[in-house]
């Protein structure tokens, strides 16, 4: 079994780089690093050097990347998945520097969904400057979609150490990898992609305050603000460019007690299970998965 050590970074791909760069700083309120490669914007949030980055060219996602524990770790990674006959590339040097990491290798999950193991993932020591007070504290977890999330939990179950915290009938099933009651999720689509990208923030007047500045300048609320009862995190869900969904949330579970902890189930149309404090709710907009042009090669 291969063990995550935690979530590492979305990769995602943007026609307008400049808009796309100018929403995550302005509105999200991300961190842009100086730049080292032409096409390419990192975004901070916490002590990763990035957990955004933004790749110029087709728009859509092109990769969502976990870390392991070392080098160690990630060849034996990479063996377990070839045993399993999952293809699975290695990252070149100059790949692997885009990334901030000293190496990696990519592969699909059975849906489509590009994957990146990664090792050794850069952290910077000093505070993040946000370019506005959002409240953020960290990167706190990502959403996949796939048609079958029972086959997708067997998929992390199995290969992975993720562990399900509840399920939401067969439209989500919430993993964990940590205490943290979820830091991957999987809802039901027809198609692989990026359902949404969530950050943590410190307080819920930071939700709040949040909603009031995203309302005032015009973007899209998806959904919220709520509450989650699976998770108790109090959410928010907007839209950004090309059909990328950022989420603030704040006062998330953790299961200290994992063998204590038994799955609920969720019935989705039940009112109050997607949202305990009774608002409108709707399933979020996904970014699309990029297909490489050649199998077991990154799109970028």
């Amino acid at each position: 079994m291969i063990t995550l050590t935690d979530i590492a970074y979305v990769r995602s791909g943007v026609a307008d780089l400049d808009a796309a760069v100018r929403f995550a700083t302005g509105i999200v309120g991300l961190e842009l690093a100086a730049p080292t490669e032409i096409g390419v914007a990192h975004l901070r949030a916490d002590h990763r050097h990035h957990c955004l980055a933004l790749v110029e060219g087709p728009s859509g996602v092109i990769a969502s990347g976990f870390s392991v524990a070392d080098a160690g770790a990630l060849a034996a990674a990479e063996t377990e998945l070839e045993r399993a006959g999952i293809t699975v590339r290695r990252g070149s040097a100059q790949e692997a520097r885009s990334r901030r990491v000293r190496e990696f290798i990519a592969f699909d999950d059975p849906f489509g969904n590009r994957l990146e193991l990664v090792s050794q993932q850069e952290i910077i020591t000093r505070p993040v400057a946000f370019t506005r007070p959002a409240g953020i504290t960290e990167f706190g977890h990502l959403c996949l979609d796939a048609p079958d999330v029972y086959e997708a939990h067997r998929f992390w179950s199995t290969r992975f150490n993720a562990r399900v915290s509840d399920w939401i009938g067969d439209a989500a099933c919430l993993l964990r990898i940590d205490p943290v009651h979820h830091k991957l999720a999987v809802f039901k689509a027809d198609k692989p992609g990026l359902c949404h990208m969530n950050f943590q923030v410190a307080s819920i007047d930071d939700v709040f305050r949040n909603w009031h500045f995203l309302v005032d300048h015009g973007v899209q609320i998806e959904m919220g603000p709520g509450r989650h009862p699976q998770s108790t995190a109090i959410f928010l869900y907007f839209l950004g460019p090309e059909g990328f969904t950022y989420e603030y949330s704040f006062g998330v579970r953790r299961i200290e007690d994992d063998a204590a902890w038994i799955p609920r189930t969720f019935d989705p149309e039940e009112i109050g299970s997607i949202d305990m404090w009774l608002g409108p709710v709707k399933r979020v907009s996904s970014q699309a998965q990029l297909q490489p042009k050649k199998v077991g090669v990154p799109a970028s």
